[in-house]
């Protein structure tokens, strides 16, 4: 084979890769919009049932718990039907929460099927990133493997987007009528239709030769790898065993180690844990009040804070550029220092602020120091953190022990999302500036972490890993 001939089978074996890791993403764009296409409705949400402001917070927040729950089974479940059967399992439930939640009868019923949208979510966190890496070639994984992270930011922009859209065609407000239902109704609805298209793609891409080889479906593992690989697939197959140790199953149980887990799943889960532990989740919380500080008014402010996913997107992008060039380990490393600054500054600027319940009112210097800080923050932590931790998680471990290891770690990522959304309240009440030195003080922790505990995983093959 000439040299052409084999630079165009390669190309024609990375555009098959990308097209299927792109769909197996779509899972990470629904995540995002699930997670956030709720911050639209709470309002009406609120109203429609004239509940509290604690029991609307336990509604939104149900979903977080599921989406730990959604993690923690994946891995079991995949390991037994399958990777692309999971992301059907997703698909299914996603559809189910968006048509449950526009239609609710009581706020009670809207949190179940929050929570079954959580779930899905949680599944969804795991399954992708597991795919992706199985299925994309060691020198274009990290980039591929980013494709989760830029699908879950464009699916938070996409909530915002529609949110707006909704709610001006309804004169403004999410409770207002619009058709047959109120624009809440239709902002959770919406969900729907991603979601079919997701149940759509995964039962058209290949499922991962690991899994089918480890399932014993050699002939199936061969055909798909002589479709994504350049490299020979009975070599390819005879790695996979090999990593493998067989054909055993994986299960919890490989996770144990002499300090309760192994060493590498500790190193994980604290990954996963440090990269909510900086507050990502609620640096959003004063948007609305920087926006107005600035002199915006409110009425724009729902358009705007498009801007922070403008910067997320933006950020996200750059880390997908450099991941595979400079490595996992200096993206982290340049991601806490520049987060830790960000962050300090924030705390620094809303020091200057009078809080009245959920309002800061700040000096404009003070409040454009905040507003550009708050930004800083975002980039820096969607150029590094927000896109790295996924990478790894989907590549770090090693294959006997992938599966149970990511779901432990996305499960671990998702309880510290729920402990910092569920602690902000009352730390904010209790003194918002020292609330973000303690974040600063995470993303500090982040950074020595990561120097000491964290190996490259750069350039190297899935079955290469934990050697």
């Amino acid at each position: 084979m000439s040299v052409d001939q084999t630079r165009g089978r390669s190309t024609d074996h990375l555009a098959h890769v990308v097209m299927i890791a792109g769909a197996a993403a779509l899972g990470g764009f629904l995540f995002g919009y699930d997670t956030s296409v709720i911050n639209g409705a709470v309002q009406a949400i609120q109203d429609n049932f004239a509940v509290g402001a604690a029991l609307t917070g336990v509604t939104v927040a149900a979903a977080l718990l599921g989406s730990a729950v959604g993690a923690a089974i994946a891995g079991g479940i995949a390991d037994r039907l399958g990777r692309t059967r999971v992301m059907q399992v997703a698909a299914a439930l996603f559809i189910i929460s968006a048509i449950g939640s526009a239609l609710p009868f009581t706020v009670w019923d809207l949190a179940w099927w929050r929570i079954v949208g959580g779930v899905a979510v949680g599944i969804a966190s795991m399954i992708g990133p597991a795919y992706i890496a199985e299925v994309a070639p060691a020198e274009y994984r990290g980039r591929l493997g980013s494709l989760q992270q830029l699908a879950i930011v464009l699916g938070i922009a996409v909530s915002q987007l529609v949110n707006y859209a909704l709610a001006s065609a309804a004169g403004g407000s999410a409770s207002a009528q619009l058709g047959p239902l109120d624009t809440w109704q239709w902002m959770l609805a919406v969900e729907a239709v991603p979601a079919l298209i997701y149940l759509i793609l995964a039962t058209i891409i290949p499922e991962s030769p690991r899994y089918l080889v480890s399932a014993g479906k050699t002939e199936l593992a061969r055909k798909v790898l002589n479709r994504i690989e350049s490299a020979d697939a009975d070599e390819k197959i005879k790695e996979i065993r090999d990593a493998l140790g067989g054909e055993k199953k994986p299960r919890l149980s490989d996770l144990r180690g002499r300090a309760g887990l192994l060493p590498i799943v500790w190193v994980g889960m604290a990954i996963a844990a440090l990269q909510q532990f900086v507050g990502i989740n609620v640096i959003f919380y004063y948007s609305s009040s920087l926006w107005q500080s600035v002199g915006v008014e409110e009425s724009n402010s729902l358009l705007l804070s498009l801007f922070t996913s403008i910067v997320n997107i933006i950020g996200t992008i750059v880390a997908i550029m450099l991941v595979d060039k400079i490595g996992r380990k200096p993206l982290l490393v340049m991601g806490s220092i520049g987060m830790t600054i960000a962050l300090a500054l924030t705390g620094w600027a809303f020091s200057y602020a009078e809080v009245s319940g959920d309002q800061a009112n700040l000096p404009f210097t003070w409040g454009v120091v905040a507003l550009l800080s708050a930004s800083a923050f975002v980039f820096c932590f969607a150029a590094s953190w927000g896109v790295v931790m996924w990478v790894l998680l989907g590549e770090m471990f090693p294959p006997r022990i992938r599966a149970a290891a990511l779901a432990l770690g996305t499960a671990t990522n998702w309880v510290a999302n729920w402990l910092v959304t569920v602690t902000f309240p009352t730390m904010n009440a209790w003194n918002l500036p020292a609330t973000y030195f303690i974040y600063a003080a995470f993303a500090l922790i982040s950074l020595f972490f990561v120097l000491r505990y964290l190996k490259e995983t750069k350039g190297r093959s899935l079955e290469e890993m934990g050697s």
